[in-house]
């Protein structure tokens, strides 16, 4: 079964780190290592917006402003994952983050896109308290 499983979601004070993941499975190693991977969020009451993506490698073909310097992320080929590194927490972190992919060219690679990714994960919630 094709699907992405995302982990690692918690409650964290302001201020903290989290590391979440997306594994790829059932899409055969080759495959999934060549998708466009995202991350997602969507915070209560607002509406979804990108948070980064990657195609290739570990430099994102997109980064929202609200994170830079605080989020990174890392892949893992090997297993298929993608990983975001959150860093210096705030409240307005706190939202459901969803790992997305699929097969989309570097200019669809991009958190601006979300309509075009063919894959979601269930969704994993993230809790920013003071």
């Amino acid at each position: 079964q094709e699907q992405l499983v995302e982990s690692g979601g918690d409650s964290v004070q302001a201020g903290g780190s989290l590391t979440l993941s997306c594994q790829a499975s059932g899409f055969g190693l080759t495959r999934a290592n060549s998708f466009c991977m995202a991350w997602f969020r969507q915070a209560p009451g607002k509406n979804r917006e990108g948070v980064v993506s990657v195609l290739t490698g570990e430099q994102p073909t997109y980064l929202a402003d609200s994170v830079k310097g605080r989020f990174t992320i890392s892949r893992d080929s090997a297993k298929s994952t993608l990983y975001l590194h959150m860093r210096r927490l705030k409240l307005e972190d706190t939202a459901i983050y969803y790992c997305a992919a699929g097969p989309l060219p570097p200019q669809y690679c991009n958190g601006d896109y979300g309509h075009a990714f063919n894959y979601w994960g269930q969704g994993t919630l993230v809790t920013v308290s003071s």
